[in-house]
């Protein structure tokens, strides 16, 4: 063999070794290339940012970066020269392995609007990753959001506010809020929401308010106003609580009353367990709870318009029951159960018509436990009309009602031991007396004449 041959052969076989290396070099240049220079920016997640800021906003959001981790997040509010740094936050760089860093941060601060001028301003949100892209800067998303700085409270002043309320009974507020998204008046611990007097732009608004039947003291009575930038303005009036005697109620429960009604409750609620008088228990109790949290539920997203006129209509016949009597629940002689009755029982003949008692929209027409079959209206603007142990059900949900129009038919359905109607009306899912809603002069005094003086 030749010296010439020789080198040919060396050249030949070296070749497959240099290009396997070369491939080996591509190999590792473009995974570095796509793990250290990779294009993919982070994530900003602010899907909630307020469009009104006031003196002190929060500000939540979430930026993420699932490939190479977070670098930065700054955070400015600009307004023409004004720049103000919210916040600027440097993370760790991930580990070789991979470990380390940051792939998501919750991010979540209060706005400080000092310095600042009220009108227009710029949130400027800016987040880098640790990506060697851009000259070694990273990955960058910048995300600008416009906002109106409001920092002045809305203006409110109170036209007419009750002077009296009784316990376990109702009134309105009327005021006047300018520049404010969100009115009402707080009692205590509930809140009732503003309605508008009329159609026009007067500012002028009614809250329907009432004290539950076992309010002892009124502890906090105020008209609340807030804008949209949660600037809120608070506002107080007094009333004086008047006290109500109670009245106490004997209800003596036989064995012909349980083995009638258990078999229909247990039909609804087959959870419960035990003899008779346990089931009776359960159903006084546990299912009456959930009863009222379910029509207090109900009365939560009333009308906005007043849809009612006049006193409410009472049904004729006898009563038998009156508003938040104290009832003591006897068996053989032996107090098992203590219970207020929230409503007004009247009897007359059987299955006789029940009519609305105000105009509304009908919003419940079924089945609910302690109640059996009932019917609730929205009269609007917070004021609702319960109607129950009906023994048939005439309207379906969504159905307009005239004062008069015959909804049902009395009955026993329900924890009921004879055929009558139980009434109750509500304000804000406050069961309240039907009475003051029954007499015509209530209504003048208390609703429509303040009504008419704060039109002028």
């Amino acid at each position: 063999m030749t010296l010439l041959q020789n080198s040919h052969r060396k050249k030949r076989s070296s070749f497959p070794f240099f290009l396997i290396i070369f491939m080996i070099l591509a190999a590792a240049g473009g995974y570095a290339f796509i793990t250290w220079f990779e294009g993919e920016k982070p994530l900003i997640v602010a899907d909630t940012l307020p469009s009104y800021i006031g003196k002190e906003t929060p500000l939540s959001f979430t930026v993420s970066d699932q490939k190479s981790g977070l670098r930065s997040i700054q955070i400015l509010l600009i307004q023409k020269n004004t720049e103000k740094i919210l916040l600027s936050k440097e993370f760790s760089r991930p580990g070789k392995n991979g470990s380390g860093g940051t792939a998501s941060e919750d991010i979540s601060l209060t706005i400080d609007t000092k310095k600042f001028k009220e009108g227009q301003a710029t949130l400027k949100i800016t987040a880098r990753d640790y990506s060697l892209r851009g000259l070694l800067k990273g990955n960058s998303t910048e995300l600008l959001h416009p906002v109106t700085i409001d920092t002045k409270p809305p203006k409110v002043s109170i036209i007419h506010s009750e002077r009296y309320i009784q316990v376990g009974g109702a009134g309105i507020v009327v005021y006047r809020a300018e520049d404010s998204v969100k009115q009402g008046v707080k009692i205590n611990d509930t809140y009732h929401p503003g309605f508008p007097v009329t159609d026009g732009s007067d500012f002028k608004f009614i809250s329907y308010i009432a004290v539950p039947h076992f309010a002892e003291t009124i502890n906090e009575s105020v008209v609340i106003a807030e804008d949209g930038a949660g600037n809120r303005t608070v506002k107080p009036f007094t009333p004086v609580l008047k006290k109500k005697n109670l009245k106490q109620d004997r209800i003596n429960i036989g064995d012909n009353f349980l083995n009638t009604k258990i078999p229909e409750f247990e039909e609804h609620y087959p959870e419960m367990e035990g003899d008779l008088v346990q089931k009776y228990l359960y159903t006084n109790r546990t299912v009456r709870e959930l009863n009222n949290q379910k029509i207090h539920d109900l009365c939560m997203n009333p009308d906005p318009k007043r849809l009612w006129s006049g006193s409410f209509l009472r049904m004729a016949g006898s009563g038998r029951a009156g508003f938040a009597d104290h009832r003591t629940y006897y068996y053989q002689d032996k107090a098992i159960d203590n219970q207020v009755h929230l409503g007004m029982d009247i009897a007359s003949t059987q299955h006789v018509r029940i009519k609305a008692a105000g105009s509304g929209k009908v919003i419940f027409g079924e089945y609910l436990g302690i109640y059996g079959n009932m019917v609730m209206l929205d009269h609007g603007q917070g004021v609702f009309s319960l109607y129950s142990h009906l023994s048939q059900i005439n309207v379906a949900v969504g159905d307009s009602l005239n004062k008069g129009d015959i909804l049902g038919h009395s009955g026993t359905s329900g924890m009921a031991g004879g055929d009558h109607l139980h009434f109750s009306m509500l304000v804000n899912g406050i069961f309240v007396t039907p009475k003051e809603w029954w007499d015509q002069h209530w209504i003048d005094v208390t609703i429509d004449g303040p009504l008419v003086d704060a039109k002028f």
